[in-house]
């Protein structure tokens, strides 16, 4: 028994450790290195093991204060050995699984009660497209779509009118059955829906002629939805009761609408903010005045200041979009303004460009470049010749 662990230092918890912090700890390590979340692996299966032996022990008082008073060897020579002396099928490990691992085996004791009451119907979900601008100032919409409604034959039971359904015998009405199955460690009780009635708990021995058995009839509706303003691509609008049918008298499912917001060729949205670019001439940007700049509003004319750089930023205040809570309360427009240099020049405008810039830096024009480019225009002229 040399080489075994203390169980305490197995767990990670000290020897004065509560009956809760011992199940937190068995808890956090079980599900870490539990068989069913390690297929194959031998290391993970041998702490699994070590850890479910410590928490056995630990867990049951009498043998907590063996252990306490003796150690390892309370339990050498006990029933059968076990892994290193120590007897698993003493244990309830059942009763340890049903708590901890209700989850991973399909539901404890305590998740054992049928599922046939009312249940509301499943949702139902689809997508719209719509402009940038419509997703600014909202807009409503028309949806086609194929909805499931109670069968007026049988008013949703799915039995033929005169008949009833039956309680299923597999499961006795509860919707679920309840079956053991042999772990490493010994019984585990697992449950899972009723594979006749399918969770219903009924069995339809005559069906309904309209319905087929279903209790419901599909047939195409127009849904209007209205799209709130400010809503962003992909968020989703929720239309109360439009969904499924109910499940033995529920409510109906909603049904949800994902938006989709088409791209705009100028405007790009970042959060409640709108981004764009607006070009603007050398004089402009160099003079200053007023230019035209495009907003989900229509265009705007907004004064730049002499000697403007290009890229550089304006704001444009509540040229946003709205807030989906207020649609009083709009972000802010932000453009970049870009000042367009012309690649196209007759002689005039190059001659009035040319003493701009004699006039600006002082400078005349380069003679020499000047020559080279006559000289290259003849060599071109020649070449046509």
């Amino acid at each position: 028994m040399a080489d075994k662990r203390d169980y305490y230092e197995v767990l990670g918890i000290a020897k004065t450790a509560s009956d809760a912090e011992i199940k937190k700890a068995y808890r956090v390590l079980a599900k870490k290195y539990h068989p069913d979340t390690n297929p194959g692996n031998k290391e993970a299966e041998a702490k699994f093991k070590e850890a479910s032996e410590a928490y056995a022990v630990l867990s049951d008082q009498d043998k907590r204060r063996q252990y306490d008073q003796f150690g390892h060897a309370a339990f050498e020579g006990g029933a059968g050995g076990g892994a290193g002396g120590f007897d698993f099928n003493g244990m309830d490990m059942g009763d340890i699984f049903g708590d901890i691992f209700g989850d991973i085996f399909g539901g404890g004791r305590s998740r054992s009660r049928g599922n046939n009451g009312p249940m509301k119907g499943q949702n139902i979900r689809t997508s719209v497209r719509i402009t940038f601008e419509e997703a600014v100032f909202g807009c409503e919409k028309e949806l086609d779509l194929t909805l499931k409604d109670d069968c007026a034959t049988c008013h949703g039971t799915g039995a033929k009118p005169g008949t009833t359904a039956q309680t299923c015998t597999k499961c006795g009405g509860k919707g679920q059955v309840v079956f053991t199955q042999q772990s490493l460690f010994g019984m585990v009780r697992n449950v899972q829906t009723c594979p006749d009635c399918r969770g219903t708990g009924k069995i339809i021995k005559e069906k309904c002629t309209d319905c087929h058995g279903t209790g419901y009839i599909s047939s195409r509706k127009k849904i209007k939805v209205t799209i709130p303003a400010g809503i962003d691509n992909g968020q989703s609008v929720r239309i109360r009761e439009k969904g499924e049918p109910g499940v033995n008298g529920g409510e109906r499912g909603d049904l949800l609408v994902e938006v989709v917001v088409s791209r705009h060729p100028i405007f790009q949205r970042q959060d409640y903010d709108i981004y764009s670019t607006a070009p603007i001439s050398f004089a402009q940007a160099a003079l200053g005045g007023d230019v035209r700049i495009s907003t989900v509003d229509g265009d705007v004319y907004y004064t730049v200041k002499p000697g403007t750089q290009t890229d550089t930023k304006v704001r444009l205040r509540g040229k946003g979009v709205p807030t989906l809570r207020n649609k009083e309360v709009r972000g802010d427009h932000y453009v970049t303004l870009v000042v367009q240099v012309p690649t196209k020049l007759n002689a005039e405008q190059k001659e009035l460009l040319q003493k701009f810039d004699e006039a600006v830096t002082g400078k005349k024009p380069d003679v020499e470049a000047t020559a080279h480019e006559d000289k290259e225009k003849k060599k071109k002229g020649w070449f046509n010749k």
